[in-house]
């Protein structure tokens, strides 16, 4: 077994995870928190300690114990510290489980970063250099970064990006349609996100099924308040939805997804909208919380069943635009073999999933209602009938231990 840090950073928070990992990528999680409000006045922390049964029973944490803390936490620094006394507290020691490698999720990796990568003083400044990209992501990771190498100063750090499962889009997908030299200058192209969720369903489908990876085709639904979706041939991201950052593609709790473009030059000189606005409006503003007035899609349904217009309307528009995204993946893998839906919405939500893909009978999708409505987030669920063609999963994603399998693969590899 191997203890890994995973730490996933913003500009004024930091999450974290304490994980046992087995040789065969499988883990568990020995300790969780938040640590918040970081450089105002009142900081936060949660601390979560798991009990595991003892050994040779089943290794699914028996019980949780949350610890709060609430001290003034003037930067990164200061928040490691308080995560560092929560450990010393309230256990689990880090001395008796010490962890032999730090492994930190990084939104955007650009062009250059294209698997998970040993931190060094290059490699923070590049990550750096990418904020360009990421404004909203990049620097908080950073804020972590430099914090937790100052605090675990002899053990590897790791950067796991979102972006680098999609380093494989082909060049057709990857390109837009505007000016060659400007883009290139600009570093502008599709990246692709949620590649750390998508690289773990992918491969758990496979294993699950007892198939091989580079046989399968497969559509992967990662659909949270931030949500999209992933065309897998053979393991490998062929198209998705995001772009050169997270808001292309479907609708999203306060995200726009996909907008003619025009729209934003027409809101520009007709509303007089700046530059800043637009991008609260897009980011902030849009998606389901704009057309409905609720972000939540379980505040969506109850305004559906209680008869309002607008929660309708919203809820049609987030699934068209699935359904949409479903057939045109349809077209590109030539066919699927596997779609799995993951994340808060693709977990939980049956009448979503049977909505996106309530047209796809001619490509041999059936959904069991039954199944689908009894399907649960903790397991992998099939949930489409015996005699459907192609296999419908409802697959639990685990980011973190995603980024804990990467970071020990590049730390052996790069000692």
């Amino acid at each position: 077994m191997a203890v890994v840090l995973v730490v996933n950073s913003g500009s004024s928070s930091f999450k974290y995870q304490l994980l046992d990992v087995a040789p065969d990528g499988t883990g568990r999680r020995l300790a969780s928190g938040l640590v918040e409000r970081i450089g105002q006045p009142a900081g936060a922390a949660r601390h979560t300690v798991a009990f595991h049964a003892a050994e040779g029973e089943p290794s699914i944490a028996a019980t949780e114990m949350t610890h709060t803390i609430e001290r003034e936490i003037p930067g990164h620094s200061a928040g490691f510290q308080v995560m560092l006394d929560a450990f010393a507290e309230h256990g689990p020691s880090l001395d008796e489980n010490p962890p032999v490698v730090i492994g930190h999720r990084v939104v955007h990796g650009g062009a250059r970063f294209f698997e998970a990568t040993v931190i060094s003083d290059l490699v923070e400044i590049n990550i750096d250099d990418l904020s360009v990209l990421a404004p909203l992501h990049n620097p908080g990771a950073v804020q972590g970064i430099r914090a937790a190498r100052r605090a675990f100063g002899d053990i590897p750090h790791v950067a796991v990006f979102d972006t680098a499962f999609h380093q494989t889009l082909p060049a057709a997908a990857a390109t837009y349609a505007i000016d060659r030299e400007l883009a290139e200058k600009h570093r502008i192209r599709r990246y692709g996100f949620h590649g750390t969720s998508h690289e773990y369903v992918s491969r758990t489908v496979a294993e699950h099924l007892g198939r091989d990876l580079r046989e399968l085709r497969q559509i992967v639904f990662h659909l949270g308040n931030g949500a999209s979706v992933t065309a897998i041939d053979g393991g490998r991201s062929v198209e998705t939805s995001m772009g050169l950052t997270p808001l292309e593609g479907l609708v999203m709790g306060t995200r726009s997804g996909d907008l003619d473009p025009a729209v934003l030059l027409h809101l520009q000189r007709r509303a007089g909208m700046s530059t800043d606005a637009l991008d609260d409006l897009l980011n902030k503003h849009s998606g389901v919380l704009g057309l409905a007035g609720v972000a939540d899609m379980r505040d969506l349904h109850a305004r559906r069943e209680a008869g309002d217009a607008a929660a309708q309307l919203a809820f049609d528009v987030y699934v068209h635009r699935l359904r949409s995204y479903a057939g045109a993946y349809l077209a590109q893998l030539g066919g699927v073999d596997v779609i799995s839906f993951t994340a808060g919405i693709g977990e939980n939500d049956p009448a979503v999933r049977a909505g996106a893909l309530e047209t796809l009978g001619f490509a041999g999708v059936r959904i069991d209602a039954e199944r689908n409505a009894a399907a649960r987030r903790s397991e992998i669920a099939r949930i489409s009938a015996d005699d459907s063609e192609v296999v419908v999963l409802v697959v639990p994603t685990d980011e973190e231990l995603e980024i804990a399998r990467q970071s020990l693969r590049a730390s052996s590899h790069d000692g």
